[in-house]
């Protein structure tokens, strides 16, 4: 079976530095808020040349972080507006509404998936504060148009980073593009713990010191809260895994665009939408290689008998989510045909020539 991500295969290229960081992790005595996470921070501030890199608990965190000190900083309050893609994962969603904050859900593009830029201004009312922006799959969602809406809005763009770390746009890396980025670290992610863990960046001194101590009880300094925080940090051990990980993201997200480079030129099967791949490869990492088809349960059923591992990213928007049952009523045709029709397809830095080829293979046999 080629498995759609080895995880144990990916931790194994790393195993002996992983077992030294964590040797020294235990024996250190100290776990959390200490050299490990203080030195990730630094290499994570070094590879997005972003000022401050605050490591939390999770991507869901990150982003609940960042919103939450903006309303501390008097930017919002509770019943202003979020413009946030209808189709992203929950966790973007969940940050807005867990802030009492309103989502604003908007179609993505046909031909990226990411927000629709070209829809963005038509949603805007005097109660939108901010644009949470997702660069799905590993591609970077980003442009002049975006910047001039938030000039003449006066608004704030977070940036979901979880799928796309190492990613560019025109020389800049996703996490330093807006005002502030959460980032996911979860297993699955092109950089991931061995656990669960997130960050955040951005270049603003006050939130990230807000988002700091919101984090850790509300609390700068032991037993004095200023804020009703969050138990949100990124342990000694997580940020030592990650500090030995972070040094290949490059490494292994060039693997990911030389395997999605090879399913692009020679997957010619005509049952099956590609993604469309940038000029400039540094505008999308791969986190996910998606395809589209109106065949999709067959399709996975073919490649499963195959030995073909694949996952669907995502079933169920979130508008149509129980979670969100308020929601439920709303209509994103585009959106929800996606989500109906999109099938990811085997990728990591460890997946082998053969299996590639493989893959292509089988993928260029199926019928209907």
């Amino acid at each position: 079976m080629i498995k759609f991500l080895d995880l144990e295969k990916i931790n194994a290229l790393h195993q002996n530095a992983l077992k030294v960081a964590a040797e020294r992790v235990i024996n250190s005595g100290w776990y959390l808020m200490g050299k490990e996470l203080n030195a990730f921070e630094e290499k994570l501030c070094t590879l997005t040349k972003a000022k401050h890199s605050i490591g939390v608990a999770n991507g869901l965190d990150a982003l609940r972080l960042v919103l939450r000190a903006y309303i501390e900083m008097g930017f919002m309050q509770a019943g202003d507006e979020v413009i946030v893609p209808a189709n992203t994962y929950i966790a973007s969603v969940l940050a807005i509404t867990d802030n009492y904050l309103v989502p604003v859900l908007v179609e993505p593009s046909p031909d990226t998936f990411n927000l629709d830029l070209d829809l963005i201004e038509r949603h805007i009312t005097e109660k939108t504060k901010a644009i949470l922006l997702v660069h799905l799959y590993g591609r970077v969602c980003w442009s002049e148009q975006l910047v001039a809406l938030k000039d003449k809005y006066k608004l704030k763009i977070i940036e979901d980073n979880a799928q796309a770390i190492g990613a560019q746009w025109q020389g800049v890396a996703t996490g330093n593009l807006g005002d502030a980025a959460g980032f996911s670290f979860y297993p699955g992610k092109n950089l991931g713990a061995l656990g669960d863990g997130g960050a955040v960046t951005t270049n603003d001194d006050n939130l990230a010191s807000l988002v700091r101590s919101i984090g850790n009880y509300g609390s700068k300094v032991k037993y004095q809260n200023e804020f009703k925080g969050l138990n949100s940090r990124l342990d000694e051990i997580q940020a030592a895994f990650l500090g030995v990980k972070i040094d290949y993201i490059n490494q292994e997200n060039n693997r990911r665009k030389e395997i999605a480079n090879l399913y692009q030129r020679n997957i010619l099967n005509p049952l099956v939408q590609l993604p469309i791949i940038p000029n400039d490869q540094r505008e999308h990492v791969w986190h996910l290689y998606v395809i589209k088809t109106k065949h999709r349960e067959r399709l996975q059923a073919y490649l499963t008998e195959n030995g073909i591992q694949t996952l669907i990213h995502y079933p169920i928007p979130p508008h149509k989510q129980l979670a969100y049952k308020e929601y439920n009523h709303l209509s994103f045709p585009l959106t929800e045909a996606i989500h109906e029709e999109v099938l990811s397809l085997p990728i990591s830095p460890v997946l082998t020539d053969a299996e590639v080829e493989l893959v292509i293979e089988v993928m260029n046999n199926f019928g209907v």
